[in-house]
């Protein structure tokens, strides 16, 4: 008679590791400000950002089917709520991302939302046709699944008394992804995805066919940089939102969104810079300018601590 070997859950302290390896491995742009958080905030955005960075990683693996991928994505968020309701498991990321939605209380259907997020470009459209949104709202809705949910989840963990912040959290996650998609645009493009809208594609008389087919590592057109313009001004709107956010949040926090907001905005500056040539070039922030915000960032949290 044989029993199952039943792997042992791993200590709190040691998912946590994990974690932060996971984060300091892959988020690039997002750990600079995890490091201006005090330890046990610190931690549970490193628990998310695994759970994030392993959703994306599921559906983004190309070596599978989109069938494929949604199997293995239905399977691992059906373990995650299993996991949530108290359910043993070996795995440190379910185990550190259940620690931090209890101690920080945050909602399980934002967690769902995120891995929903995840599935839109698998779910999108077929596999031989472009994955596209028709409008500007349409396009809303995937970034606030990607990224403003990030937002809502994120500012739970860094606290907040004002429910207006909830409303700012979702618009500064907006003005992120449009920054992300300005950056990916070439890159996106070579995998048959396109996020400008369609209606502001025809607006600036660019044909779909045509920004498939562009010649790689060629400068955009007229009407591409000023396409690209049109998207950095409304990126540019929700930036103000940021702004706004910051004094509503817990002042030991605060250090943190303002090194993540500094070093995205300066993303956005840096394409702007460049007129919008995101073809010939990734647009990347240096990593010694990002060193250069989160000394700054240090500094406040350091005198948020003094004041506090």
């Amino acid at each position: 008679m044989s029993t199952a070997v039943v792997s042992a859950e791993p200590g709190i302290d040691q998912s946590y590791a994990v974690c932060r390896d996971i984060a300091k491995r892959e988020a690039k742009n997002f750990y600079y400000a995890f490091v201006a958080l005090p330890e046990a905030r610190r931690n549970a955005i490193c628990a998310i950002y695994a759970y994030m960075r392993k959703a994306d990683d599921l559906a983004d693996d190309e070596s599978l089917s989109r069938e494929e991928r949604m199997r293995q994505l239905d399977a691992w968020r059906t373990e995650w709520h299993a996991v949530s309701r108290g359910a043993g498991t070996s795995d440190p990321v379910f185990v550190a991302t259940r620690d931090a939605v209890q101690r920080f209380r945050i909602p399980l259907s934002l967690l769902d939302e995120l891995v929903a997020g995840t599935t839109m470009d698998l779910e999108h459209a077929a596999t031989d046709h472009p994955d596209t949104y028709a409008t500007f709202d349409d396009l809303y809705r995937y970034c606030y699944l990607v990224a403003s949910v990030v937002g809502l989840v994120c500012i739970r963990i860094f606290g907040y008394s004002d429910p207006a912040a909830e409303k700012l959290a979702e618009e500064t996650g907006i003005a992120f992804q449009l920054t992300n998609i300005l950056r990916d645009v070439a890159e996106d493009t070579e995998r048959n995805r396109v996020y400008l809208p369609l209606e502001d594609l025809a607006a600036h008389n660019i044909s779909l066919d045509s920004l498939l087919k562009r010649n790689a590592g060629s400068p955009p057109s007229a009407n591409e940089r000023a396409l690209l313009a049109d998207i950095a001004a409304r990126a540019e709107k929700y930036y103000a939102s940021a702004k706004k956010l910051l004094p509503l949040i817990d002042p030991e926090s605060r250090p943190a969104l303002w090194v993540l907001v500094r070093i995205y905005h300066r993303l956005l500056i840096r394409i702007r810079r460049a007129d919008y040539d995101v073809f010939s070039r990734r647009a990347s922030v240096p990593t010694f300018i990002k060193l250069e915000i989160l000394a700054v960032g240090m500094l406040r949290m350091g005198w948020a601590r003094l004041t506090g």
